[in-house]
């Protein structure tokens, strides 16, 4: 497990490096404005289509089917059970597209505070982006193919190429003299239709894939899966709706407060996929296989140690994006259309979003070791609740503090959903991995945030040294070795890693 999340986590911090790259593009090219809105509002509806067919957790729900299989020897029976599944889920998505391209300009009209003219732009880069969601569906199950083969390298490539389509397409389409994000909207397209379906296609023929003929309507497998995925068709996770929320809520603060959101949100989703991203889809096919063998005491013992380690690394970041919140977005993003003023206003978000990585981090482990026992409706439940909940919340955070209640509302939100979906993993396979985890907080809590100290404190003796794009830099490096450095001294004094292998 842990030589498959270095790969994954490689992977994933080059996609998390590409995906800032491509935020830095948006920043330069088009900005915090009405252009940079309309490019993120046009994602509501693509994303809820997704996640209305499960699309983000359709690996989740297929891998165990395909393991089951797998382990018993029987490959023919894999391939029917793709074909069986890929059939209903990708005409069900081609139709839903349609549905989508026709409702687009009603639906973001509602639930944004977008202007009319921001509305009819919001809907074209919608419907330019909207095709992608068949590519991603379809190509997650070409993924969960190799991932149930425990193969990561040609997966971690989708987000990478996705993202590289991206960059590419707002860098040759966008005009600095009329700038429009429809460049961007195209790479989405192509980046879906490369990274997600064509390069997955070939990974998962490689790893025997064949698409067997007169696989019946009425197969078994599509009730089994669609028994595992109902519950996240039905529930409204809060993981995933919390970026809609943000986009929703950030329009009714004027023009720039969604673009300035998006960047902070962004900046902070880096650690978190390379930490507990990584960590999540290397377990999963992992504790899939100990849950279909029956050792489920050896599962939660391996889950428990990669909450741990996930607990650590992230205290560590959300001490360091505190400290360094101002040089970082700076270095990232101040330049050509996005100004001071931006990066004051997304650097104020990004404290408060930082703030939420440890419960990010947890929230994505407890929720696939519910999957991988096949309790699907436990997230779900818990997720739902949570996001009716973190409506008002998020009323209530941005009307007292604008921008930043935005951010504290996704933070606040997203840690009652993983403490309550924590107390239930507990009550259900036992408190002895509480004490643990309670000593592994308590001895990475102290070190982390004096090496948050130890940051900011470097990064102010640099800003009078270096000013402008060369001093932002020099701070983020200086400021980020210094809490590295010292983060491993205390760490080691005090026992802290010792603590996250004990089991």
């Amino acid at each position: 497990m842990g030589r498959a999340a270095l790969v994954v986590s490689a992977g994933v911090l080059l996609s998390r490096i590409l995906g800032l790259l491509r935020e830095v593009a948006l920043a330069d090219l088009i900005g915090a404005n009405a252009a940079g809105d309309a490019y993120r509002v046009a994602f509501i509806i693509p994303d809820f289509l997704n996640y209305l067919l499960a699309g983000g957790y359709m690996a989740i729900t297929f891998i165990p089917i395909l393991s089951r299989h797998f382990a018993n020897d029987d490959d023919a029976g894999a391939w029917e059970a793709f074909v069986a599944v890929a059939r209903p889920v990708g005409l069900a998505m081609a139709v839903l597209v349609g549905i989508g391209m026709l409702a687009a300009g009603p639906v973001i009209g509602a639930v944004t505070s977008l202007s009319p003219e921001d509305v009819t732009e919001a809907t074209r880069l919608t419907r330019i982006i909207l095709p992608a969601q068949f590519f991603f569906v379809t190509g997650t199950l070409l993924m969960a193919v190799q991932y149930a083969r425990e193969r990561f390298l040609i997966p971690t490539l989708a987000p990478i190429v996705y993202n590289l389509m991206i960059i590419l397409g707002g860098l040759l389409m966008t005009d600095r003299n009329d700038p429009s994000a429809e460049g961007f909207a195209w790479g989405v397209l192509a980046g879906a239709i490369i990274g997600n379906f064509l390069i997955q296609a070939y990974g998962a023929f490689r790893e025997g894939l064949r698409l067997p003929s007169g696989v019946p309507l009425a197969n078994p497998v599509v009730r089994e899966y669609l028994l595992l995925a109902l519950p996240l068709m039905l529930g409204q996770s809060l993981v995933v709706l919390d970026e809609s929320f943000a986009r929703v809520f950030g329009t009714q603060l004027g023009e720039g407060p969604t673009s300035q959101l998006g960047f902070a949100r962004q900046t902070m989703l880096v650690p978190i996929g390379v930490v507990a991203q990584a960590a999540g889809v290397a377990a999963y096919p992992y504790l899939s296989r100990l849950v279909e063998e029956g050792k489920l005491r050896e599962m939660t013992v391996a889950l428990a140690r990669a909450v741990r380690y996930v607990v650590v690394a992230s205290l560590v970041a959300t001490a360091t994006l505190v400290a360094l919140s101002i040089p970082t977005i700076r270095a990232l993003f101040e330049r050509g259309q996005f100004g001071p003023a931006d990066t004051v206003a997304s650097a104020s978000a990004l404290v408060f979003y930082a703030l939420g990585i440890p419960f990010w981090g947890v929230q994505q482990l407890l929720a696939r070791g519910f999957y991988a026992r096949r309790q699907m409706w436990t997230p779900v439940l818990v997720g739902t609740a949570t996001t009716i909940l973190a409506v008002p919340v998020y009323i209530i955070f941005k009307e007292l503090l604008d921008i930043r209640g935005i951010a504290l509302a996704s933070t606040v939100s997203i840690a009652g959903y993983t403490v309550v979906l924590g107390a239930i993993w507990i009550d259900r396979t036992g408190a002895h991995v509480l004490a643990g985890l309670a000593q592994t907080v308590g001895r990475a809590l102290v070190p982390a945030v004096i090496a948050g100290g130890a940051a900011w404190l470097v990064a102010y003796a640099v800003a009078d040294i270096a000013t402008g794009f060369p001093g932002a830099v020099l701070q983020v490096v200086a400021g980020g070795l210094a809490a590295g450095a010292v983060f491993l001294g205390l760490a080691g004094w005090m026992g802290t890693m010792k603590s996250v292998q004990d089991d």
